[in-house]
């Protein structure tokens, strides 16, 4: 059976060397290549080695080398046609049927290559020609020189609707071969078939090996309605499995380690010619999966470059969304973003080598930039929008096929959340600081660092606990943490209690009061009446309290100053130290939002549970349980602290 050339590169396409070696011999990852003993001679140190990007193994010891099919013939003593037959079956190709019909789609194929390896030489004539004078100048004034103009094998179409057919028809080239191979535009209502570029600097676009499938063209005038121009899909071009420059890249990739994807022609042409050929670019679309595997099969994690702008990372975050179910263990990607308002072209032309380089080595990692594009939902100064983080971060972790990579995604996450949030790594989302708001913090408040992630060691904040305290057995058995009959809990009681006693502190911690989550409309009502009226700097406990007097407040004051447990706390009285009355305030603050917000994350998390019964849903519940359950004797008012409690009475 004959095989066309075709077929056994879809073959080789889809499978890796090493895949196919392994299972005749034991190899090792060495750098950009694998490494083991021979399978053709007994030696004892490795010398037979495998390279994915060039498609073939080596076996210094014995002298020889080959491709997939060569390995299978000379290790399992088969036949070329058995060997196709054993690998096209391991990469999922149903065997050619050769007939009458397959030779005729061959040939036309190989007509179809001609035809556009003969235009291909038209339009580089053409470019030369004085036709061409303007697409040259063009060229010039984007620092693409005549060497340059040749290797990439730029041309040009004139501006004429039957230029490149006359002259294809000239070489016997058909219309239908013509039209096939997307040169012409054709179509029951054009009576006849026309040039499909012109007036446009051509780019030809080619396989891996080398071979023209097909052209980009940039318009030369700017008021024609696309810009860009790609060849239509045919027999020969799918745009969404091809890479420009990837026939030129293959090498350079493999010696660097790497290879770079830039979103246009130009970009990839001035990179290269800046020193960086291992350069490629989708062709006018978002990256696909079947892209991907290309630049994966050249480096394990491939640098995206975007633009700087906002349209730049929609199109970064789109090539997140396309790769993350396809990544694994050497599978992966960086990202690099080009300084606001340049591109790579720009850049090249501007700063050369030196500015590109340090763009490159500026690439963040895969998952920085999925946690840049979550936090950008910001803020999160509520329970409800940090759990809605952590629930988009967890479907995210979700997507990723390869199981021992998505639990150290989570983890990545978990610990990202925990710096963000203030907590223990694993504890959840569940706040112990202040709202976040990316770039509105007030002054000395925690805040990301620029240039690295937001995540690590706990940051101190104003306003709220450090490590966290522990109550005596007297305090937890105290009202203050006892349920009484008045209307509002024993915590937001000592929370304004320590307003009309001091109303100094309170002022220093108005944001904090002023998102107080309360359990009643009174509370709320008076909450509200103390935050105005400490904007007053002169504010004083008598006149705060004749404030909220006049408001109607009087009878609910009364009884937070006359409840048990709250009047007799030294720390909180008029004449008490104000650092004592100060941690006090602080920690029972700190202590109220924590408790707050794990009741409602509780609510969120039973809902969840009633929905979809998971382990992951019961474990969280479980855990908030404890945690309430336990909240009262952990991160509370300690007892029996500071300069006051050496001489007042009534202290716990």
């Amino acid at each position: 059976m004959r095989f066309t050339p075709s077929f056994l590169d879809e073959i080789k396409a889809r499978l890796p060397v090493s895949e196919v070696v392994r299972r005749r011999v034991q190899i090792k990852k060495a750098g950009r290549e694998w490494k083991g003993l021979s399978p053709f001679s007994s030696e004892k140190s490795p010398s037979f080695f495998v390279n994915d990007q060039k498609q073939a193994w080596f076996d210094f010891s014995s002298g020889q080398n080959g491709n997939i099919f060569d390995f299978v013939m000379r290790t399992e003593g088969l036949s070329f046609p058995e060997a196709v037959e054993r690998l096209a079956a391991d990469a999922g190709l149903a065997l050619p049927v050769e007939s009458p019909e397959s030779r005729q789609r061959e040939q036309a194929r190989a007509s179809l290559q001609e035809v556009m390896e003969f235009a291909a030489k038209f339009f580089e004539a053409e470019l030369q020609s004085p036709r061409g004078a303007r697409a040259r100048g063009y060229l010039a004034d984007r620092g693409q020189s005549p060497g340059v103009q040749r290797q990439f094998r730029l041309g040009y179409s004139p501006n004429e609707k039957f230029a490149l057919r006359d002259f294809l028809a000239g070489k016997g080239a058909t219309v239908e071969t013509m039209c096939e191979a997307g040169l012409l535009v054709h179509g029951e209502d054009i009576a006849v078939p026309y040039d499909r570029f012109r007036d446009r600097v051509m780019f030809p676009i080619c396989d891996r090996s080398g071979k023209v499938i097909a052209f980009g063209g940039r318009a030369m005038e700017k008021d024609v309605p696309a810009k860009y121009l790609n060849s239509p899909e045919t027999p020969l071009f799918h745009k969404g499995s091809v890479l420009y420059n990837h026939h030129n890249a293959r090498k350079p990739a493999h010696d660097r380690g790497t290879v770079i994807a830039v979103e246009g022609y130009v970009d990839v042409i001035s990179m290269s010619s800046a020193g960086f050929p291992n350069v490629v670019a989708p062709l006018g679309t978002a990256l696909t999966a079947d892209q991907c595997d290309l630049l994966w099969k050249m480096a394990e994690e491939p640098v995206l470059c975007f633009d700087g702008d906002k349209a730049g990372r929609k199109a970064a975050y789109r090539a997140i969304d396309t790769a993350l179910p396809l990544i694994g263990p050497g599978r992966s990607l960086r990202f690099a973003f080009m300084p606001d308002g340049q591109d790579p072209d720009d850049l090249a032309r501007g700063g050369g080598q030196a500015a590109i380089a340090g763009v490159l080595d500026a690439a963040r990692p895969l998952v920085e930039v999925i946690w840049a594009r979550e936090v950008e939902a910001g803020p999160f100064d509520t329970p409800e929008r940090r759990a809605a983080l952590q629930r988009r971060l967890a479907e995210v972790a979700r997507g990723i096929g390869d199981e021992t990579l998505r639990g150290f995604y989570q983890q990545d996450f978990a610990q990202r959340l925990a710096g963000l949030f203030g907590l223990a790594p694993g504890a959840g989302a569940r706040s112990r600081g202040a709202p976040w708001r990316p770039g509105a913090q007030r002054p000395g408040a925690w805040r990301p660092q620029p240039g690295r992630a937001p995540f690590g060691k706990d940051q101190p904040r104003a306003g709220y606990t450090g490590a966290p305290a522990f109550a005596s057995a007297s305090l937890t058995r105290s009202a203050l943490f006892a349920p009484g009959r008045v209307t509002f809990s024993p915590r937001e009681g000592l929370i304004f209690l320590v307003c009309l006693n001091h109303p100094e502190l309170a002022a220093m911690h108005a944001e904090e009061i002023a998102g107080l989550d309360l359990s009643g409309k009174d509370m709320e009502r008076l909450r509200d009446l103390v935050i105005a009226e400490l904007g007053d700097p002169g504010i004083d406990g008598g006149a705060l309290r004749a404030a909220i007097d006049g408001a109607g407040l009087g009878p609910l004051r009364e009884r937070i100053e006359t409840t048990a447990g709250l009047s007799r706390q030294w720390c909180v009285r008029p004449d008490a130290q104000e650092s004592d009355a100060g941690e006090m305030l602080r920690q029972a603050l700190a202590l109220h939002r924590r408790s707050r917000a794990l009741h409602k994350e509780l609510k969120s998390v039973e809902i969840a549970l009633g929905e979809d019964a998971s382990d992951e849903n019961l474990i969280r519940l479980r855990e908030i349980q404890a945690e309430l359950a336990t909240l009262d004797g952990r991160e509370a008012v300690v007892d029996g602290f500071g300069a006051s409690a050496g001489r007042l009475d009534g202290g716990i």
